[in-house]
């Protein structure tokens, strides 16, 4: 009987495997990394898909290729200029981690990409999914990429009881992976999971009415789709106000790099006060003004309109005050520097404060 129930099952991962790559051949998208396997130009694409659509990311790829066409290149390159070609895609931790890894490569590996993906792991910002699919699309080491999109693929194709966001969730995926990946080309077999769960097997609308996997797919088959992937967790957003303070001198802005942890860890802003709560606008700048001596110096031109900037875990509701110095500001803080248009235009700045720049 046991035998029979693991023929049964067999027999089922190796039509489904099959179906998938015929998918895969047919369906998938034109897209340049697919079209190399070269390490560091897939490393590249995967850093910069963590958290990013493709179509937003492909005009990221060519431009870090542009600017850096090697690992040495974009290891000798100043972290200033990394968060400025990194603009605008969020999740700033990944630009670092970049190129922090790029000078680990260039300087410990003589240039040269790690093997296997135990050996990828070392690297900054790369877990178990990136190590994964940068070993099986360039060196075809038989271990299966387990992302966002092959979890629900295989979450409702099983339909899977424990919660993907749970180690006994997550390890059966990884099981039920590599059982799928059986004699398929490695990489190919990858790419064509992500493929179909990016394409037919959506977290909203999923295209079962045409897909190939439905007779398959024990979720479809039981009409409960919707309720996989099962998880544990749910995302607590908190709301926070920002009050940035724009000072500005003779055309010149004063900012601030941000030199503490965080998302924006490197990035420059507005000097700003913070909050949990939403606080008296004409209250929190007087506060500013005379906290650091600005009381007689300095004019309040205008005050924003409310920016809402959505982030994993908070919410920002951001407010801009802006102030005309009629001299230098004498006593600013360290981290404050004055900057001209020119120079500001060389500065990674977060999408927040570029929206507001490009709005006033």
């Amino acid at each position: 009987m046991f035998s029979l129930l693991r023929l049964k099952i067999a027999l089922k991962m190796k039509v489904i495997g099959k179906k998938i790559i015929e998918w895969y051949s047919i369906n998938k998208r034109d897209l340049p990394w697919r079209e190399t396997q070269d390490p560091y130009k897939i490393w590249l694409s995967e850093i910069i898909l963590q958290q990013t659509r493709v179509d937003q990311g492909l005009s990221y790829y060519f431009k870090f290729l542009q600017l850096f066409p090697t690992i040495h290149s974009l290891a000798n390159a100043s972290e200033d200029v990394v968060l400025k070609t990194w603009q605008g895609l969020g999740y700033y931790s990944r630009a670092r981690n970049l190129h922090a890894s790029a000078k680990f490569i260039a300087v410990h590996c003589n240039g040269v990409f790690p093997g296997t993906a135990k050996e990828l792991l070392q690297l900054k910002g790369v877990g178990p999914y990136t190590a994964s699919a940068i070993a099986s699309f360039c060196y075809q080491e038989r271990t299966p990429v387990i992302d966002g999109n092959v979890i629900r693929v295989i979450s409702r194709l099983f339909a899977i009881d424990h919660p993907a966001d749970t180690k006994t969730g997550l390890n059966r995926l990884q099981t039920l992976a590599e059982e799928l990946i059986q004699d398929h080309p490695p990489g190919n077999f990858n790419q064509a999971m992500m493929e179909f769960g990016a394409l037919y097997c959506t977290p909203v609308n999923p295209r079962c009415s045409d897909c190939p996997l439905s007779l398959n797919c024990k979720a479809y088959v039981d009409d409960c789709v919707a309720m996989y992937p099962l998880k544990k967790k749910k995302t607590i957003v908190k709301d926070v106000w920002f009050y940035y303070f724009v000072l500005t001198y003779r055309g010149n802005k004063y900012m601030k790099r941000r030199n503490e942890k965080g998302i924006w860890h490197g990035l420059y802003d507005f000097p700003l006060i913070e909050s949990e709560e939403e606080l008296e606008l004409p209250k929190i700048t007087g506060e500013f003004l005379k906290k650091n001596g600005l009381m007689n110096s300095a004019t309040v031109e205008s005050t924003s309109s409310e920016y809402t900037h959505l982030l994993s875990h908070r919410r920002i509701h951001a407010y801009f005050i802006e102030l005309k110095l009629n001299e230098p500001w004498q006593n600013a803080p360290e981290n404050i520097q004055k900057v001209s248009s020119k120079m500001l235009d060389r500065l990674g700045i977060p999408r927040l404060i570029d929206r507001f720049l490009h709005t006033t």
